[in-house]
C-alpha cells in the first residue's frame, strides 16, 4: 500500500473482520467493490438480490455508496446508505453506512476494505463495525454468503 493509506483501526468483539482470496488480479477486485453493475452481480446473502439501478457509487472522498438489497422471496427491501471517507483505488475503501436489516436499523458502522495484490489472486481484509452481537453474525454471514457468489464470478470468468 502507499505511505498514505491510512492505518486500521483496532478490531473489537463488536467487530466483523474477515480475510479473504479471490481468483482475480487487484484491479478487477476493486472494480467488483466500486462499479455498480459488478456490485449488482454478486452483492447479498443467498436469496437476495441488488437490482442495479439501487445501485450509485461516487468515487471520491464524501461521495456515495449505496444499494439496495431486495429479498428475492418477499420483495422486502433493505437500503444500504454509506459515504466514502477515503478512496484511495485500488488499495483502500472505507465507508460509513447505514442500514435497514431484518434484525433492525444499522447507524453509523464503518466498512474499511483493504485490497493486497498477490499477482493473479488478490487477499482482502474487511474490517466492519461496531455491531450488536446479533447484527454482527448476520453481517458476517451475509459477507461470506456473497464472497461465495463473488468466487462463482471468477471462476466462470476463468474458464
Amino acid at each position: 500500500m502507499t505511505d498514505n493509506t491510512p492505518t486500521s483501526a483496532e478490531v473489537t468483539e463488536r467487530d466483523v473482520y474477515i480475510t479473504r482470496a479471490f481468483d482475480a488480479p487487484r484491479d478487477v477486485v476493486w472494480r467488483f467493490f466500486t462499479e455498480p453493475e459488478r456490485i449488482a452481480a454478486w452483492f447479498g446473502p443467498a436469496g437476495i438480490s441488488t437490482p442495479v439501478d439501487t445501485v450509485t457509487v461516487e468515487l471520491r472522498e464524501g461521495g456515495r455508496w449505496e444499494l439496495t438489497m431486495v429479498d428475492d422471496a418477499t420483495g422486502a427491501e433493505y437500503p444500504l446508505l454509506g459515504t466514502i471517507m477515503t478512496c484511495i483505488a485500488p488499495e483502500y475503501l472505507e465507508i460509513v453506512a447505514s442500514a435497514e436489516t431484518g434484525v433492525g436499523p444499522i447507524e453509523d458502522v464503518v466498512l474499511r476494505i483493504q485490497f493486497h495484490d498477490h499477482g493473479d489472486r488478490t487477499r482482502i481484509t474487511l474490517h466492519q463495525g461496531p455491531f450488536t452481537d446479533e447484527q454482527k453474525e448476520q453481517t458476517a454471514t451475509g459477507w461470506e454468503m456473497s464472497f461465495v457468489k463473488l468466487d462463482k464470478l471468477f471462476a466462470e470468468a476463468g474458464s
